[in-house]
């Protein structure tokens, strides 16, 4: 949309709504003065509308909300001091206060609007470099239908550590999530390169445990003395469910209204620390449900209790379309936590119908 017609996420109607509310504190504010004509030195008070307007209105806005405090305060003298200039003339301190408030609220105003541009910059940026690491998934892959969804913890910069990709390959369907150890640009760097590895091997190697090994080589070499990703490698081929844990919360199985934790006799360490994966084997049936999901839902509480994932299974991921289920998850997380998530989470949810691939 033009900038015309959009002011740093206000549209045009709710800019014009918050000058006109502007506008009616200056008139209000006037007829109170005017009901008592007090001739105390009442109009420094019209300096509050152009100030409270630099919060949230374009400096342009600003100034007219200024121009008509001043001239409401000319108005108002005019008429307390039976329209005369004496009045008028000996108040202007009052003038000259509520001409500096309109000075200071402008700058205010343009300081505020620039860093808000830059904002919008950076989450724009944010958001290509997400797409660029963490690719679009289609709908429909083999005979899953799938969705995936990312849920930033921090407003405006939806960028992070976790990941996940879907890949159909000669050896089936290959599913990778994860979550790399730590925060920040170093996070991103190393959720990079295990995609992109991944990305590589998923369709050269024909053994999951030869991946787990490149994978867990890749980290080795580009990741710090204390940093590690937690993953889980899952295929499908024929029907047959083929997982690979390493220190990953364990995925989740729904089907015929109950949900079951996917976890293997013993759990493996992180990429980075040599993991020697067990394998899980699962025989899928129509209509079963497979949900992956990163640690930040696994430690999601409030006051102290972990968001009830497995109870709350059926009702919010069983059924329906997989990508409205996502949705439904999350605003349950965010209703259940009750304010700001404390880690970034990464979702993936699939839907085995084979007869329609």
């Amino acid at each position: 949309m033009a900038r015309a017609d959009r002011w740093h996420g206000w549209s045009a109607p709710s800019v014009r709504t918050a000058f006109t509310a502007a506008f009616a504190v200056v008139v209000v504010l006037v007829g109170l003065r005017l009901t008592v004509r007090d001739e105390s030195h009442a109009v420094s008070w019209l300096a509050l509308p152009p100030l409270a307007a630099s919060a949230f209105l374009p400096w342009r806005w600003v100034v007219g909300v200024g121009l008509a405090s001043m001239a409401a305060a000319f108005a108002h003298l005019w008429v307390i001091y039976d329209f005369g200039m004496d009045g008028v003339a000996s108040h202007g301190v009052d003038f000259l206060v509520v001409a500096v408030a309109v000075v200071i609220s402008a700058a205010v105003a343009i300081v505020r609007e620039r860093d808000d541009e830059r904002m919008k910059r950076l989450t724009q940026l944010a958001s290509v470099v997400q797409q660029a690491i963490l690719r679009p998934i289609g709908e429909r892959l083999g005979p899953f239908d799938i969705a995936a969804r990312y849920v930033s913890a921090r407003s405006g910069a939806e960028i992070g550590g976790d990941l996940y990709e879907a890949l159909n390959t000669d050896y089936g369907v290959r599913i990778i999530i994860g979550d790399v150890r730590g925060k920040g640009l170093d996070a991103v760097r190393l959720s990079s390169t295990v995609l992109g590895s991944y990305r590589h091997v998923a369709f050269e190697r024909a053994d999951q445990r030869c991946m787990v090994n490149d994978l867990d080589h890749a980290v080795a070499r580009n990741a710090g003395d204390e940093d590690f990703v937690t993953a889980i490698l899952m295929q499908e081929r024929g029907g047959t469910l083929e997982i690979l844990n390493c220190g990953h919360p364990p995925p989740m199985l729904v089907r015929d209204g109950v949900a079951t934790y996917l976890e293997p006799d013993s759990m493996a360490p992180p990429l980075g620390l040599s993991p020697a994966a067990q394998e899980l084997t699962v025989r899928l049936q129509p209509g079963d449900r497979i949900f992956l999901y990163t640690d930040g839902l696994a430690e999601a509480r409030k006051d102290g209790e972990f968001f009830p994932i497995r109870e709350r299974a059926w009702s919010l991921i069983g059924h329906g379309n997989v990508g409205d289920g996502l949705a439904s998850l999350e605003s349950a997380l965010r209703r259940w936590v009750g304010g700001p998530l404390t880690d970034d989470i990464a979702l993936l949810l699939l839907d085995y119908r084979p007869e329609t691939g």
